[in-house]
């Protein structure tokens, strides 16, 4: 069994053992269980809702992005230039 596989199965005997612990709980004290695991549950929802508005809140914006235009080329210039191939172009005039 490799190292992952025994960790897996230590994350399974875990997990199995707290769910029999939980059940346990529920039959035992069901009122006062089920409140804590609703406290839990929502406090874990509005810590992480927390801790999203405070790294939105403290993070300075970004720079914005500036684009540069390109100038259109004059009709000389774009005869001037060479093609895919590496020859200039001839000018055909109609």
């Amino acid at each position: 069994m490799s190292k992952d596989q025994a960790y897996g199965a230590l994350i399974l005997a875990g997990s199995l053992a707290g769910l029999a612990v939980y059940a346990w709980l529920l039959y035992a004290l069901p009122m006062v269980i089920l409140q804590i695991t609703a406290f839990l549950a929502v406090a874990a929802v509005l810590v992480i809702l927390a801790w999203i508005g405070w790294t939105m809140a403290t993070t300075p914006p970004p720079e914005p992005i500036e684009f540069e235009t390109p100038s259109a080329p004059t009709s000389e210039e774009g005869a001037e230039k060479p093609a895919e191939g590496g020859s200039p172009q001839p000018k055909v005039e109609s």
